[in-house]
């Protein structure tokens, strides 16, 4: 049985996708996405000290950036009152999304009426630890480049993905179900990331494609996107390997061979503002597939 979203949702879905296609936007002439920016953690709810997913990971990055926050802690009004904290007066909330489950009572064709599950979105406002008085935010934590390129190299040779090197770009071959990349000794760093961590950056891009195999994740974007399917997909990637470069410590920026799925981003997300929760979604389930490999891997 369909049923229709309702309006205060369809609402809620419009907000957090109408900031992030903004965000975009505002990076899309040097072909940066938001969330490529340097330093960025993985954020955390400072009472429940659990991490933040999908869709909402992107528009806390969001936020911390465009404000300068420099913690990765988070929590509603009332969860900073219950740390013995206040939020400071006239302190603006972050819209995040969260999934309640209800029990829907149904009536199916021959007068059967059963009850089921199901996961309604609702709206909710978190404040930065920067934002109230009383609460001693830990400083940021990242590794050292040098345990943070071990880190990334442990967690990458414990999925077992089997990756050549000596090619001209990187792709991930569905037909071979192999990861091609370029020499490590070819990639060169910027400002804000070293060599390696284009390597790494690049590569846990692929791998993040490599999960959405038939036999792993069997991710097919173009059942919903159609022809965006494709450049769907790319943005997953994109979003996979941030999270994954985030958890890593590694610093990461988007790749310029990439540029171009800008525009085909911004057209899909702004004719479905469902999409960038759907592509957030399928890039935190292929990082949690990889991680899921890796800690299997690592403990056997």
């Amino acid at each position: 049985m369909q049923h229709d979203v309702p309006s205060h949702q369809k609402d809620l879905y419009q907000s957090i996708t109408d900031k992030i296609v903004a965000a975009v936007e505002a990076g899309a002439i040097e072909a940066r996405r938001p969330w490529h920016a340097p330093g960025l953690l993985p954020p955390r709810n400072a009472n429940t000290d659990a991490l933040y997913r999908g869709v909402n990971v992107l528009a806390l990055w969001i936020e911390a950036m465009d404000r300068s926050y420099p913690t990765s802690e988070w929590a509603s009004y009332k969860q900073w009152q219950d740390l013995g904290a206040q939020v400071r007066k006239g302190e603006r909330g972050t819209l995040i999304v969260f999934y309640k489950r209800i029990e829907e009572e149904t009536t199916e064709p021959e007068d059967h009426t059963e009850n089921r599950l199901r996961h309604v979105a609702r709206a909710s406002h978190v404040f930065n630890a920067a934002q109230v008085d009383g609460f001693a935010a830990a400083p940021p934590e990242r590794p050292n480049a040098f345990h943070a390129h071990q880190e990334a190299e442990a967690f990458i040779g414990a999925i077992g993905a089997r990756i050549e090197h000596g090619f001209q770009e990187a792709r991930y071959r569905r037909d071979l179900d192999n990861i091609e990349m370029p020499l490590r000794s070819w990639f060169v760093g910027t400002d804000t990331r070293s060599p390696l961590e284009s390597y790494y950056g690049v590569l846990l891009h692929e791998l993040t494609h490599w999960t959405g195999a038939p036999h792993r994740l069997a991710r097919t974007m173009g059942k919903r996107f159609g022809d965006d399917g494709y450049a769907m997909e790319e943005l997953v990637a994109e979003i996979g390997a941030a999270f994954a470069c985030s958890a890593l410590g590694i610093e990461s920026e988007p790749r310029p061979d990439h540029a171009a799925y800008v525009s085909s981003w911004l057209t899909v997300l702004k004719r479905d503002p469902k999409a960038i929760f759907t592509a957030a979604s399928k890039a935190q389930d292929a990082f949690e597939h990889l991680a899921y490999l890796a800690m299997r891997t690592d403990q056997s």
